[in-house]
């Protein structure tokens, strides 16, 4: 039999299917429904934030957000290796070694051989990479600033503080992946 919420199901936005999913959670009997809703709205905020920045940012310049991460590592902490790149900016190692390619036949970063290890590359921007870097970084970072300010800086430095704890504390439960 049929409760009617089949035949004209509520129109959900985030927040209301948010709460929908905790109750119905609920009637099933999971422990932590809130640890669902967090993790959702973590995903949901960083899904929204990193979809703007690309396409207001680095899109318009062909590039996509992880091209910027990877440009945007390599810039602060280059010339590095593609095993510390890819860690540094929550990549994969295949990943690296795919965007690297684009990126060094247009110019914006080289690949040379590691004069400690014969076996790695080291990626570095040149010249034209770093004033890619110096002209977009103004525009990201004035991105950055308009999400950041909705929250006091001592709300800022408080979301930092809680997800560094949740980064830090995720050996606790044997994560898989990316570091």
């Amino acid at each position: 039999m049929s409760t009617g919420d089949d035949v004209n199901p509520p129109i959900l936005n985030f927040w209301s299917f948010i709460g929908r999913a905790k109750v119905k959670l609920g009637t099933y009997g999971f422990i932590d429904p809130l640890a669902t809703e967090v993790l959702l709205t973590l995903n949901r905020a960083s899904n929204i934030v990193t979809y703007d920045l690309e396409a207001s940012v680095h899109r318009p310049r062909g590039w996509s957000w992880s091209s910027f991460r990877l440009l945007f590592v390599t810039w602060m902490a280059g010339p590095i290796e593609p095993k510390s790149a890819a860690e540094l900016a929550g990549m994969s190692r295949a990943a690296v070694s795919n965007l690297s390619k684009p990126l060094i036949a247009n110019g914006l970063l080289t690949s040379t051989p590691d004069t400690r290890d014969g076996r790695s590359v080291r990626l570095d921007l040149t010249e034209e990479g770093k004033r890619k870097m110096l002209e977009v970084f103004p525009e990201q970072n004035e991105r950055e600033s308009a999400w950041a300010n909705v929250l006091t800086e001592a709300e800022q430095q408080i979301l930092v503080l809680l997800l560094n704890k949740l980064i830090i504390n995720r050996s606790e439960f044997h994560v898989r992946g990316r570091t």
